[in-house]
C-alpha cells in the first residue's frame, strides 16, 4: 500500500520538480560531456542521453526510443533551450557515429554555433560515467519500469534532485541537506 502510493507520489511530482527547479538553476560551463547509456524498460533497451558540463554539474537529459542522428539532435536541441544552458563551446563525445552526422546537422540550420567543436574521445567523457552509475542505480532499485511514460516521469524527478544535490541551484550549496529540502520546500510553497 505505501509503495503504490510514494509510486503515485514520484509520478506526479517529479515532473512537477523539474519543472520549477529550472529555472532556478546556475549557468553551466560551455565544455559539453556527452553519453547515452541503456535502459531496460518493459523488456526492451532505451536510451537515456545526459550531458555534463566539465565540473561534473548535469546540463541536460533524454529518454529515447532510438539510438540514432535524430535522437542526438532532439537531445541538443532541448539542452540548448533550456535557460540556464549556454551554447558549448567545445562538445566530448564517444564513438558513437551518429553523433557527427547530428552535430553537422544542428550546425547547419543554426541551432549549433559554426565554432563550436566536436571531440570524440572516449576517455574525455569519464566526468559522465559515475552520474550514469547513480541513475541506472536507482533504476535498478525500483526494479525497471512497465513502460516509457514512467520511466521518463520518475528519471524527471531523479535528475532534478541530482541537480539540487549538486550544487547547480542558485542558493544551495552541495552537500547541505537540510538547505536543499528548503530549497525544494520553497519551490511547491511548504513551510520547512
Amino acid at each position: 500500500m505505501m509503495r503504490a502510493l510514494v509510486w503515485r507520489w514520484v509520478q506526479t511530482y517529479g515532473p512537477e520538480l523539474e519543472k520549477r527547479c529550472r529555472p532556478h538553476l546556475e549557468p553551466t560551463a560551455k565544455s559539453y560531456r556527452v553519453d547515452e547509456t541503456y535502459m531496460r524498460i518493459k523488456g526492451e533497451d532505451k536510451y537515456l542521453y545526459r550531458a555534463v558540463d566539465k565540473h561534473g554539474q548535469t546540463i541536460d537529459f533524454l529518454l529515447t526510443a532510438r539510438r540514432d542522428a535524430k535522437a542526438v539532435q532532439r537531445f541538443f536541441r532541448r539542452a540548448l533551450r533550456q535557460p540556464g544552458n549556454p551554447h558549448s563551446r567545445v562538445i566530448n563525445v564517444d564513438q558513437n557515429p551518429a553523433y557527427p552526422a547530428a552535430v553537422e546537422a544542428l550546425k547547419a540550420e543554426g541551432t549549433l554555433r559554426r565554432r563550436c567543436r566536436m571531440r570524440q574521445c572516449k576517455y574525455l567523457n569519464n566526468v559522465v560515467e559515475p552520474d550514469h552509475r547513480t541513475v541506472k542505480q536507482r533504476v535498478w532499485l525500483a526494479k525497471g519500469y512497465g513502460s516509457f511514460r514512467t520511466a521518463w516521469r520518475t528519471l524527471r524527478g531523479l535528475e532534478a534532485v541530482s541537480m539540487v544535490r549538486k550544487g547547480r541551484a542558485r542558493w544551495v550549496v552541495k552537500g547541505d541537506a537540510v538547505g536543499q529540502a528548503r530549497f525544494i520546500s520553497k519551490l511547491f510553497g511548504l513551510a520547512a
